[in-house]
């Protein structure tokens, strides 16, 4: 086994799982004062354009995310809603 596939073996206890963008970008939003569109690309390691592609996806997946505009300062988004889960 490679080292590559021992970091990635669910079968493995110390290894940690894996957190995707996907995930990390989600936790940052759902903050209470939720994140500027700068902010989110220098954490996440993304280009401005990427960064809100992906608030796109997470909008077309079901995610409400609202956008507050304070004055004199860059608009802050922050999901309001998780998408519903459907019943059946």
């Amino acid at each position: 086994m490679t080292l590559a596939n021992k970091a990635s073996n669910p079968d493995n206890p110390k290894t940690k799982p894996r957190t995707t963008k996907k995930a990390q970008l989600i936790r940052l939003l759902k903050a209470k004062a939720g994140a500027d569109i700068a902010s989110l690309s220098t954490r996440l390691e993304w280009q401005r354009h990427t960064t809100r592609a992906a608030l796109s996806g997470l909008r077309k997946a079901g995610y409400e995310i609202g956008m507050n505009r304070p004055e004199g300062k860059p608009p802050r988004y922050r999901i309001t809603a998780d998408p519903e889960v459907a019943n059946g």
